[in-house]
């Protein structure tokens, strides 16, 4: 096909990302080009340029560009499986927390990435025909962890679905607490990190920078749950946004470095004594989200990753105070955001 097309935006693509959508329209264009056709303002939005990361909105106009070749213009099609490795399909189904007829969460592995990137060949993204389950469609990725993140992962299994929980992602509604173990001792139980961060690169690789002046709003509510003397401690995290590395980056700022993340607190990050895995510390332990189907309140929750189980014996740590510190802090949220409102902030 050799003409530019303009396509219309459906209310069921409405608060999807572009980049997404093009994956899904145009199964064969790789990701790198469609970044260079981004760049190059061959793609438009309303006669726009944009990024990838754009949500769309119904009655919105997309320009598509000439692609080319039959492979990259692709019209989406149903399609077959894909083949999967049967010890990674075996692995993803093993990982799986819930699972119903709306969406699936799923407690991802550290070191497996969600999406492919540069030089990112292995990831979530292109083994999801594992967990279709008999339907028609690949469940859709929502939202996003680190490569080295563990933990509550969730996935929609239609396309109505998809619009509601990204939808709760972006207005934050959904309730994300991860639990961390980092080095130093933060000065007060609770407390909130209020600090803006933009998006930057440090040696090639992607870092955000605190206090910018093209910063976005980043905010995030602690609690100390324990203590290793002056060492270490373990902190419940719930972000208030949900901006890049933003909990690595803010545990940095309180002086308090997530264990194994080099990248925010350099030699920092690491304990001489005790010894623990040289991996980072961090795992979404729980997520709470309105059903896109009932509107109930859906909890999942998931255990530690071996290696934190490692690092939380030699501290000394019980994770059986976690429920105490998760329900604590979401007490604390709901205060804060009850005096934000009350204060008009």
């Amino acid at each position: 096909m050799s003409a530019v097309r303009k396509i219309t935006i459906g209310k069921a693509d409405a608060g999807l990302r572009l980049d997404r959508w093009f994956r899904r329209e145009f199964p064969g264009l790789t990701h790198g080009r469609l970044e260079k056709l981004l760049r190059k303002g061959e793609i438009r939005l309303d006669g726009r340029r944009v990024k990838g990361a754009a949500r769309l909105e119904a009655g919105q106009v997309v320009r598509v560009p000439p692609l080319g070749d039959a492979r990259g213009d692709a019209p989406r099609v149903k399609t077959a499986p894909a083949m999967i490795a049967e010890e990674d399909a075996a692995a993803l189904k093993a990982a799986v927390l819930y699972r119903d007829d709306c969406l699936i969460a799923i407690d991802k592995p550290a070191g497996l990435a969600v999406q492919g990137g540069s030089g990112q060949h292995r990831h979530l993204d292109a083994m999801l025909d594992a967990l279709r389950y008999g339907a028609e469609d690949t469940p859709r990725l929502v939202h996003r962890l680190d490569k080295d993140t563990s933990g509550v992962l969730l996935l929609a299994r239609s396309r109505l679905a998809a619009k509601s929980l990204t939808e709760a992602f972006r207005d934050r509604t959904a309730r994300k607490i991860y639990w961390a173990l980092v080095a130093g001792n933060p000065p007060k139980a609770r407390g909130r990190i209020a600090e803006s961060l933009a998006k930057g690169h440090s040696g090639g690789r992607e870092k955000v920078v605190a206090g910018s002046p093209e910063g976005r709003e980043a905010v995030t509510l602690y609690q100390v749950v324990q203590r290793a003397g002056r060492k270490a401690a373990w902190l419940a995290l719930m972000p208030l946004t949900g901006r890049t590395h933003q909990l690595r980056a803010h545990c940095a700022l309180l002086g308090a470095p997530i264990l194994g993340d080099g990248k925010y607190g350099g030699q920092g990050a690491y304990l001489e004594r005790p010894e623990l895995p040289r991996q980072l510390m961090l795992h979404a332990q729980e997520l709470a989200i309105l059903h896109p189907e009932d509107g109930t309140t859906l909890r999942v929750a998931a255990p530690l990753p071996d290696h934190m189980k490692e690092a939380f014996m030699r501290l000394r740590f019980d994770p059986q105070r976690g429920e105490e510190a998760n329900d604590s802090l979401r007490a604390y949220v709901e205060n804060f955001r009850a005096e934000t409102q009350t204060s008009g902030d």
